[in-house]
Protein backbone atom coordinates (compact mmCIF):
# COMPACT_ATOMS: atom_id res chain seq x y z
CA UNK A 1 0.00 0.00 0.00
CA UNK A 2 1.66 3.77 -1.11
CA UNK A 3 0.94 6.37 1.00
CA UNK A 4 -1.99 7.50 -0.66
CA UNK A 5 -3.91 4.87 -0.25
CA UNK A 6 -3.94 5.41 3.49
CA UNK A 7 -6.14 7.48 4.70
CA UNK A 8 -5.60 11.67 5.77
CA UNK A 9 -5.02 12.14 8.86
CA UNK A 10 -8.05 14.09 9.98
CA UNK A 11 -8.64 16.60 13.19
CA UNK A 12 -10.48 15.17 15.67
CA UNK A 13 -12.69 16.77 18.23
CA UNK A 14 -14.34 15.64 21.53
CA UNK A 15 -17.29 15.39 19.77
CA UNK A 16 -15.69 12.88 17.61
CA UNK A 17 -15.18 11.20 20.97
CA UNK A 18 -18.63 11.06 22.19
CA UNK A 19 -19.87 9.98 18.84
CA UNK A 20 -17.67 6.86 18.66
CA UNK A 21 -18.74 6.47 22.14
CA UNK A 22 -22.50 6.83 21.53
CA UNK A 23 -21.84 4.61 18.54
CA UNK A 24 -20.37 1.87 20.01
CA UNK A 25 -22.97 2.09 22.76
CA UNK A 26 -25.94 1.30 20.27
CA UNK A 27 -24.03 -1.10 19.01
CA UNK A 28 -23.27 -3.33 22.00
CA UNK A 29 -27.04 -2.66 22.78
CA UNK A 30 -28.55 -3.88 18.89
CA UNK A 31 -26.11 -6.87 19.05
CA UNK A 32 -25.21 -7.80 22.60
CA UNK A 33 -24.17 -11.39 22.13
CA UNK A 34 -21.48 -10.69 20.12
CA UNK A 35 -19.83 -8.28 22.88
CA UNK A 36 -20.71 -10.79 25.16
CA UNK A 37 -18.82 -13.74 23.75
CA UNK A 38 -15.59 -11.27 22.88
CA UNK A 39 -15.82 -10.23 26.08
CA UNK A 40 -16.17 -13.56 28.11
CA UNK A 41 -12.90 -14.73 26.41
CA UNK A 42 -11.08 -11.55 27.41
CA UNK A 43 -12.43 -12.56 31.09
CA UNK A 44 -11.29 -15.59 31.19
CA UNK A 45 -8.27 -15.20 29.67
CA UNK A 46 -7.83 -12.11 32.67
CA UNK A 47 -8.82 -14.45 35.25
CA UNK A 48 -6.54 -17.91 33.97
CA UNK A 49 -3.45 -14.63 34.41
CA UNK A 50 -4.68 -14.02 37.64
CA UNK A 51 -4.61 -17.58 38.99
CA UNK A 52 -1.39 -17.63 37.08
CA UNK A 53 -0.30 -15.32 40.42
CA UNK A 54 -2.76 -16.83 42.75
CA UNK A 55 -1.60 -15.95 46.39
CA UNK A 56 1.23 -13.95 45.17
CA UNK A 57 0.19 -10.39 45.57
CA UNK A 58 3.32 -8.94 43.79
CA UNK A 59 2.67 -11.61 40.71
CA UNK A 60 -0.95 -10.59 40.62
CA UNK A 61 -0.36 -6.85 40.65
CA UNK A 62 2.31 -7.23 38.01
CA UNK A 63 -0.24 -9.50 35.66
CA UNK A 64 -3.02 -7.85 36.28
CA UNK A 65 -1.55 -4.07 35.40
CA UNK A 66 0.25 -5.35 32.29
CA UNK A 67 -2.81 -6.65 31.18
CA UNK A 68 -5.42 -4.46 29.43
CA UNK A 69 -2.09 -3.95 26.90
CA UNK A 70 -3.76 -6.93 25.35
CA UNK A 71 -7.28 -5.35 24.83
CA UNK A 72 -7.14 -3.89 21.34
CA UNK A 73 -6.15 -7.42 19.61
CA UNK A 74 -9.18 -9.15 21.74
CA UNK A 75 -10.75 -6.19 20.27
CA UNK A 76 -10.83 -6.87 16.46
CA UNK A 77 -13.88 -9.17 16.36
CA UNK A 78 -15.77 -6.08 17.54
CA UNK A 79 -14.64 -4.41 14.67
CA UNK A 80 -15.77 -6.29 12.10
CA UNK A 81 -19.38 -6.59 14.03
CA UNK A 82 -19.66 -2.35 13.99
CA UNK A 83 -18.29 -2.77 10.33
CA UNK A 84 -20.86 -4.97 9.79
CA UNK A 85 -23.45 -3.00 11.09
CA UNK A 86 -22.62 0.00 9.44
CA UNK A 87 -22.60 -1.66 5.89
CA UNK A 88 -25.73 -3.41 6.47
CA UNK A 89 -24.41 -6.39 5.93
CA UNK A 90 -25.50 -9.99 7.47
CA UNK A 91 -24.46 -10.45 11.36
CA UNK A 92 -24.41 -14.15 12.44
CA UNK A 93 -21.42 -15.37 14.50
CA UNK A 94 -20.47 -18.03 11.42
CA UNK A 95 -19.51 -14.36 9.64
CA UNK A 96 -18.09 -13.10 12.29
CA UNK A 97 -15.77 -15.58 13.49
CA UNK A 98 -14.90 -16.58 9.39
CA UNK A 99 -13.70 -12.80 8.74
CA UNK A 100 -11.57 -13.38 12.59
CA UNK A 101 -10.06 -16.61 11.40
CA UNK A 102 -9.04 -15.12 7.99
CA UNK A 103 -7.00 -12.68 9.63
CA UNK A 104 -4.59 -15.38 10.62
CA UNK A 105 -3.40 -15.04 6.80
CA UNK A 106 -3.14 -11.30 6.91
CA UNK A 107 -1.26 -8.87 8.74
CA UNK A 108 -3.01 -8.68 12.60
CA UNK A 109 -0.72 -11.82 13.89
CA UNK A 110 2.04 -10.15 13.27
CA UNK A 111 0.44 -6.98 15.17
CA UNK A 112 -0.47 -9.81 17.86
CA UNK A 113 3.32 -10.51 18.07
CA UNK A 114 4.09 -7.31 18.51
CA UNK A 115 1.63 -6.69 21.70
CA UNK A 116 3.26 -9.94 23.18
CA UNK A 117 6.53 -8.91 22.75
CA UNK A 118 5.32 -5.76 24.25
CA UNK A 119 3.78 -7.07 27.65
CA UNK A 120 7.39 -9.48 27.86
CA UNK A 121 9.19 -6.70 27.97
CA UNK A 122 6.78 -4.66 30.35
CA UNK A 123 6.83 -7.62 32.62
CA UNK A 124 10.89 -7.77 32.72
CA UNK A 125 10.77 -4.00 33.22
CA UNK A 126 8.12 -3.83 35.91
CA UNK A 127 10.58 -6.59 37.73
CA UNK A 128 13.29 -4.97 37.33
CA UNK A 129 11.85 -2.03 38.99
CA UNK A 130 11.44 -3.85 41.85
CA UNK A 131 14.52 -4.89 42.49
CA UNK A 132 15.88 -1.81 41.82
CA UNK A 133 14.03 0.33 44.27
CA UNK A 134 13.27 -2.68 46.61
CA UNK A 135 16.93 -4.40 46.44
CA UNK A 136 18.29 -7.02 44.59
CA UNK A 137 16.92 -9.79 46.99
CA UNK A 138 13.47 -9.45 45.50
CA UNK A 139 14.83 -10.72 42.31
CA UNK A 140 15.02 -14.09 44.70
CA UNK A 141 11.70 -13.43 45.77
CA UNK A 142 9.74 -9.84 45.69
CA UNK A 143 8.42 -8.41 48.58
CA UNK A 144 4.53 -10.35 48.61
CA UNK A 145 2.42 -8.68 51.68
CA UNK A 146 0.85 -5.57 51.26
CA UNK A 147 2.82 -4.34 54.43
CA UNK A 148 5.56 -4.23 52.29
CA UNK A 149 4.40 -1.39 50.05
CA UNK A 150 3.38 0.24 53.02
CA UNK A 151 7.13 1.91 53.03
CA UNK A 152 8.98 4.35 51.56
CA UNK A 153 10.28 1.94 49.50
CA UNK A 154 7.13 0.38 48.54
CA UNK A 155 5.20 3.95 47.77
CA UNK A 156 8.01 4.45 45.60
CA UNK A 157 8.18 1.79 44.03
CA UNK A 158 3.70 2.12 43.57
CA UNK A 159 4.96 5.26 41.79
CA UNK A 160 7.68 4.26 39.63
CA UNK A 161 5.35 1.11 38.58
CA UNK A 162 2.22 3.80 37.74
CA UNK A 163 4.56 6.15 35.83
CA UNK A 164 5.84 3.42 33.52
CA UNK A 165 3.22 1.65 33.12
CA UNK A 166 1.04 4.22 32.16
CA UNK A 167 4.09 5.41 29.69
CA UNK A 168 4.31 2.10 28.11
CA UNK A 169 0.56 1.82 28.42
CA UNK A 170 -0.01 5.06 25.97
CA UNK A 171 2.80 4.25 23.60
CA UNK A 172 0.78 0.83 22.43
CA UNK A 173 -2.33 2.80 22.62
CA UNK A 174 -0.70 5.25 19.79
CA UNK A 175 0.70 3.01 18.02
CA UNK A 176 -2.60 0.34 18.25
CA UNK A 177 -5.47 3.00 18.24
CA UNK A 178 -5.85 3.57 14.63
CA UNK A 179 -3.72 0.97 13.53
CA UNK A 180 -5.35 -2.50 14.42
CA UNK A 181 -8.98 -1.29 12.80
CA UNK A 182 -6.89 0.35 9.90
CA UNK A 183 -5.06 -3.97 9.42
CA UNK A 184 -8.63 -4.82 9.32
CA UNK A 185 -9.92 -2.50 6.86
CA UNK A 186 -7.49 -2.41 4.11
CA UNK A 187 -4.37 -4.39 2.70
CA UNK A 188 -1.28 -2.75 4.47
CA UNK A 189 1.61 -4.14 6.65
CA UNK A 190 1.48 -3.90 10.29
CA UNK A 191 4.59 -1.60 10.27
CA UNK A 192 2.79 1.14 8.32
CA UNK A 193 -0.54 0.69 9.98
CA UNK A 194 1.41 1.00 13.67
CA UNK A 195 3.78 4.07 12.27
CA UNK A 196 0.01 5.77 10.60
CA UNK A 197 -2.16 5.13 14.15
CA UNK A 198 0.95 7.04 15.52
CA UNK A 199 1.21 10.35 13.61
CA UNK A 200 -2.77 10.23 14.08
CA UNK A 201 -2.47 10.39 17.43
CA UNK A 202 0.44 12.69 17.39
CA UNK A 203 -1.62 15.21 15.15
CA UNK A 204 -4.41 14.97 17.84
CA UNK A 205 -2.29 14.53 20.89
CA UNK A 206 -4.58 16.36 23.66
CA UNK A 207 -8.28 14.32 22.23
CA UNK A 208 -6.20 10.98 22.26
CA UNK A 209 -5.04 11.92 25.20
CA UNK A 210 -8.20 11.79 26.66
CA UNK A 211 -9.62 8.88 24.60
CA UNK A 212 -6.56 6.92 26.29
CA UNK A 213 -7.65 7.86 29.78
CA UNK A 214 -11.11 7.33 29.31
CA UNK A 215 -10.37 3.74 27.77
CA UNK A 216 -7.56 2.82 30.92
CA UNK A 217 -10.18 4.65 33.77
CA UNK A 218 -13.00 2.31 32.51
CA UNK A 219 -10.93 -0.77 32.52
CA UNK A 220 -9.32 -0.91 35.23
CA UNK A 221 -12.55 0.19 36.95
CA UNK A 222 -14.37 -2.81 35.17
CA UNK A 223 -11.96 -5.14 36.07
CA UNK A 224 -13.00 -4.95 40.26
CA UNK A 225 -14.38 -7.08 40.80
CA UNK A 226 -13.59 -10.42 39.06
CA UNK A 227 -13.25 -8.43 35.68
CA UNK A 228 -17.17 -8.72 35.65
CA UNK A 229 -17.42 -4.96 34.30
CA UNK A 230 -15.65 -5.87 31.52
CA UNK A 231 -18.76 -7.69 29.94
CA UNK A 232 -20.21 -4.27 28.93
CA UNK A 233 -17.28 -2.00 28.95
CA UNK A 234 -14.71 -4.10 26.75
CA UNK A 235 -17.47 -4.45 23.46
CA UNK A 236 -18.46 -0.59 23.80
CA UNK A 237 -15.09 0.48 23.74
CA UNK A 238 -14.28 -1.99 21.13
CA UNK A 239 -17.37 -0.63 19.05
CA UNK A 240 -16.33 2.70 19.54
CA UNK A 241 -12.72 2.33 18.92
CA UNK A 242 -13.93 1.04 15.13
CA UNK A 243 -16.64 3.85 14.83
CA UNK A 244 -13.78 6.72 15.53
CA UNK A 245 -11.32 4.99 13.22
CA UNK A 246 -14.33 5.15 10.39
CA UNK A 247 -14.37 9.17 11.53
CA UNK A 248 -10.66 9.36 10.38
CA UNK A 249 -11.16 7.08 7.16
CA UNK A 250 -14.33 8.73 6.01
Amino acid sequence: MTQADLPPIRDLSTADLRAALAAGWADFRAVPRFGLFFAAVYVVAGLLLTQLGAGLFTWTLTLTLGFPLLAPFLAVGLYDVSRRRARGASLDFGSVLSVVWAERTRQIPWAGAVLLIYFLFWSFAAHLLFALIMGPAALLGPPDTLTSYLTPAGATLIAAELVFGAACAFLLFALTAVGLPLLLDREVDFVTAMLFSLAVTRANLPVMTLWAACIAVLTLLAMVPWFLGLFVVLPVLGHASWHLYARIAG
